[in-house]
């Protein structure tokens, strides 16, 4: 659930940084564009890890934790720079997002004592 969130919010952005594009806040239409397809692309990403997740595949534990320890730094970079509460937000998330990960059971393991023959 906490990778879809994420997803949203990336996709969430990079609409956000077409509308100021739109609305002629972007300083550089070049930029505000590129960043904007480098979000929604991240975002498209999230969306597919999630997928995952909802389908009960193993392959997305690594992808989502490789993502949340990334945005560890970010976390504390925004809490540094006066933004606390979208630091603290991130790093919340993020810790949360790499625990349920790393507790996630993983369907492709054989359970002890189960008879597969059945």
């Amino acid at each position: 659930m906490l990778t879809g969130l994420q997803a949203l919010a990336l996709v969430g952005f990079a609409v956000y940084y077409v509308y100021e594009l739109v609305i002629g806040e972007g300083s550089d239409a070049t930029r505000v564009l590129m960043s904007a397809v480098l979000i929604l692309l991240a975002g498209v990403a999230l969306a597919l890890v999630a997928l995952g997740w909802v389908r009960g595949a193993s392959w997305p534990r690594t992808p989502t934790m490789v993502w949340n320890v990334l945005l560890l730094p970010v976390g504390v970079g925004l809490i540094q720079g006066d933004r606390a509460l979208v630091g603290w937000t991130v790093v919340i998330v993020a810790v949360g997002a790499t625990l349920a990960a790393l507790g996630a059971r993983d369907p492709d393991a054989v359970t002890p004592g189960a008879d597969s023959t059945s």
